[in-house]
């Protein structure tokens, strides 16, 4: 893939050396058709460094070259003697993984080394597919902490950079994919072309579009007085028409899933009661959305909400909160993507406290009763056949940006999933949600080639990912985080 050491002993010295080890990057003409095809690139380097990391929090060192493209000789990388989860289970001890160009070439216990080959010696170490944060908001940041209006706070160059720098975050952390869960101005939609350009290094984004709610509706916080236009991360639609117009140039400006909000509640001050939209305005997002093959995410915090939304068509349920049997087998039928999203509300249990008489901060004191039912019924929910990923609203003062593999713990701690189970959720379910599930979220030969190196066994203890993300690869090259 372009990354040539000078001879196989220094391959197999550089794959296993110390993180200041550097390879060096040869562009390589392709012969196709005789021209010349500008890739991206990402220097591989062994660094160890995280999202956690001192720096990695800047969304420093990501570090990209412009390459020609790979000919014929693309140089193979083998992984070896190590563990190996393919997104469903663990494989046999003993499993090898070769890389060949942007794609996993071969999964074997025999593999074949040639003498050209980088040699990834993985003893200790567990190799899995890069996952997908399915609820992601780039530009959040300091949530909760800051000044109104909401997503109004920074000009909109600044809240790129912004979006940049948490989407790095992200790939550091294992996250070779983001679904965007809404965004200010229209951020998404340049992030992804901007990556899937070379133009930057990051994950694959999925853009999302603005909030869309009704007027005096959870985010439409902005004092009426300001008499403030700008949209920011909230569009205000009143009526059919104008949701399906919003929908529609959503949609124009780059959105592939459209954001509603259907109910309060779930870290949001209007009561989880409260019906946010009619039935005929989340109609009238869908079809718009569904003619232009886009998909529509809401915002749902209680049963009835949950069964309306599936009934409408709606692709993604945010939180659903009030889930029950009944919830379940909708959600089944109609195959419906479910992001319970705990980590923020567990977040404002530890702040509320639970002792009579706690500040709850503007929160419902429904917020622990919540929490426990949702983590009481989603051992049934997976079981169903529900389709659970995982992504939270982190860029929250208290979910800050970087500590993603805290949600995933969430899940094992409080509600007893197994850790291979929310490893399913992260990497096979995240790869369908991100709409590419026959090329991500598994090992096997054709996938494309997004993997993590983990130090330890994350389907023994998921606290693994939290710190111990050694190397990223993104289409068959590793990241860089100096």
């Amino acid at each position: 893939h372009g990354l040539k050491p000078h001879t196989q002993k220094a391959a197999m010295a550089n794959a296993t050396a110390a993180p200041s080890t550097r390879w060096v990057v040869q562009p390589m003409r392709s012969s196709s058709k005789g021209s010349t095809v500008m890739v991206s690139f990402i220097v591989a380097q062994a660094t160890g460094r995280t999202a956690n990391s001192p720096g990695a929090e800047a969304g420093e060192g990501v570090a990209s070259r412009a390459a020609e493209g790979a000919g014929d000789d693309m140089t193979r990388t083998v992984f070896t003697h190590g563990n190996v989860f393919d997104g469903d289970r663990n494989l046999p001890p003993g499993t090898a993984v070769v890389i060949e160009g942007p794609a996993i070439a071969e999964v074997t216990t025999t593999p074949t080394i040639d003498v050209d080959d980088i040699v990834v010696d993985m003893t200790g170490r567990t190799l899995m597919p890069g996952m997908t944060s399915g609820h992601f908001h780039t530009t959040y940041h300091d949530v909760g902490g800051t000044q109104l209006p909401f997503g109004l706070e920074k000009p909109p160059a600044y809240q790129a950079y912004q979006a940049l720098k948490n989407a790095r975050l992200a790939l550091a952390a294992g996250f070779t994919s983001i679904v965007g869960a809404s965004c200010a101005f229209d951020v998404d939609a340049s992030l992804a072309a901007a990556i899937r350009s070379g133009l930057v290094v990051g994950p694959r984004v999925c853009p999302a579009s603005r909030d869309l709610i009704a007027t005096a509706d959870s985010n439409d916080v902005v004092p009426w007085w300001w008499q403030a236009t700008g949209m920011g991360v909230v569009r205000i639609c009143d009526g059919p028409e104008e949701f399906r117009k919003a929908t529609r140039d959503e949609i124009k400006r780059g959105a592939e899933i459209i954001k509603v909000y259907v109910t309060g509640g779930h870290g949001v001050l209007t009561p989880k009661h409260t019906i946010s939209l009619a039935p005929d305005e989340l109609r009238a997002v869908v079809d718009a959305a569904h003619g232009r093959n886009a998909r529509v995410r809401a915002h749902v915090a209680h049963k009835q909400a949950i069964l309306d939304c599936v009934a409408a068509g709606v692709d993604i349920i945010d939180h659903a909160d009030g889930l029950d049997e009944e919830c379940i087998d909708a959600l089944v039928g109609a195959g419906t993507f479910v992001l319970p999203s705990l980590y923020l509300p567990l977040k404002i249990l530890e702040l509320m406290g639970d002792t009579p008489g706690a500040d709850t901060l503007g929160f419902s004191t429904e917020t622990g009763q919540d929490f426990g039912s949702m983590c009481a019924i989603l051992g049934r929910a997976a079981a169903a056949g529900v389709r659970i990923c995982v992504g939270d609203d982190f860029g929250a003062n208290i979910t800050p940006h970087g500590s993603y593999a805290k949600e995933l713990a969430v899940y094992i701690d409080h509600a007893g999933i197994e850790p291979a189970e929310v490893l399913r959720w992260a990497t096979r379910n995240g790869a369908a949600l991100f709409g590419e599930p026959d090329r991500l979220g598994r090992i096997a030969p054709g996938c494309l080639a997004d993997l993590v190196v983990v130090e330890g066994d994350p389907t023994v203890d998921i606290a693994c990912l939290d710190g111990g993300i050694s190397r990223v690869m993104r289409d068959g090259a590793f990241v860089t985080f100096d």
